[in-house]
């Protein structure tokens, strides 16, 4: 409910300012996106089987399953990635150099993501990996214990593995270091914060905001990568269902995540927000101290 409703306020938002909107924040819409996909398409299913105690249906379901985890997951590492990359040009250009970003750009951007993320979903139904169910058997996903004495299964873990999460990864943390450096640089030689430029400013909060997603997102999944990379080499029984339940709830988790960063970082969000309620008649009144001789603690919702 968190991801669904965040996301879709951050798509109706999106929707309402479409004019407005900046190069680099279709990539936040896209992000929205995978995370309102994968929530969709993905969590009822894992829900009723949580609740059956076992894996609701047969080997189709739990194909489609893993493939849309994968397929969003790695949709929403690379949008990520872009979005480094792309502050870093920003931050380490001139003005004319950075409004060379334009929304055609991003938006080929956005289309070779999605193409690359498709790729490496339907890589496993061609024979490249293995699609399977986890080891707590309430979900599906990659069948990384499969992969102990099969070459074909190793080498697709390791290139993806590398193509897909380290090289991804170490650019953001690249990107996002070079973005710091830049700024305190710039910070040493303006002694006097009064004298900073709004728009220095505001792109400090711009880059701050992003680098609180990234972070939000590698610590979600950063544990779900170790236990699956344990199952690897050893095997599966050798660790407790509760060992791999819980990071895989807690990477599902980070789609939750944004809206909540975008709302405290984002002025325009909150006032989006606030409109939206407006739209929506959702109203929260507390009655006066006069009042609350009768109704201490009321709460009146209209709408």
């Amino acid at each position: 409910f968190l991801t669904i409703l965040g996301n879709s306020a951050v798509l109706v938002t999106a929707v309402k300012r479409s004019s407005l909107l900046k190069s680099p924040e279709l990539l936040t819409v896209n992000l929205a996106v995978a995370d309102i996909g994968m929530a969709i398409s993905m969590y009822p299913l894992a829900i009723a089987s949580a609740w059956n105690h076992a894996w609701l249906g047969g080997d189709a379901s739990c194909v489609y399953y893993a493939l849309m985890g994968f397929l969003f997951g790695v949709c929403s590492m690379m949008t990520l990635c872009a979005m480094a990359v792309i502050r870093f040009l920003v931050t380490n250009s001139s003005k004319s150099n950075s409004k060379k970003i334009t929304k055609n750009t991003v938006r080929i951007l956005i289309t070779f993501i999605w193409l690359y993320s498709l790729l490496w979903a339907i890589l496993p139904l061609v024979g490249w990996g293995y699609y399977g169910p986890e080891p707590f058997g309430i979900s599906c996903t990659i069948a990384w214990s499969k992969f102990h004495n099969s070459s074909n299964g190793f080498s697709f873990i390791l290139s993806m593995f590398l193509l897909c999460t380290v090289l991804p990864a170490l650019t953001i943390v690249a990107c996002y270091l070079g973005i710091a450096w830049k700024v305190h640089k710039a910070y040493q030689e303006i002694q006097n914060i009064n004298r900073i430029p709004n728009a220095a400013k505001l792109e400090k909060k711009l880059t701050l905001m992003a680098v609180l997603i990234s972070v939000g997102f590698l610590s979600s999944w950063t544990p779900y990568a170790a236990a699956s990379f344990w199952s690897i080499f050893n095997s599966s029984d050798s660790l407790q269902p509760i060992v791999t339940l819980l990071p895989c709830l807690f990477a599902k988790s980070s789609t939750a995540y944004n809206p909540f960063i975008y709302y405290i970082f984002s002025k325009t969000f909150r006032r989006e927000i606030k409109q939206l309620q407006c739209c929506c008649g959702w109203r929260v009144r507390f009655f006066s101290t006069d009042n609350s001789a009768e109704n201490p603690v009321s709460m009146m919702w209209s709408g």
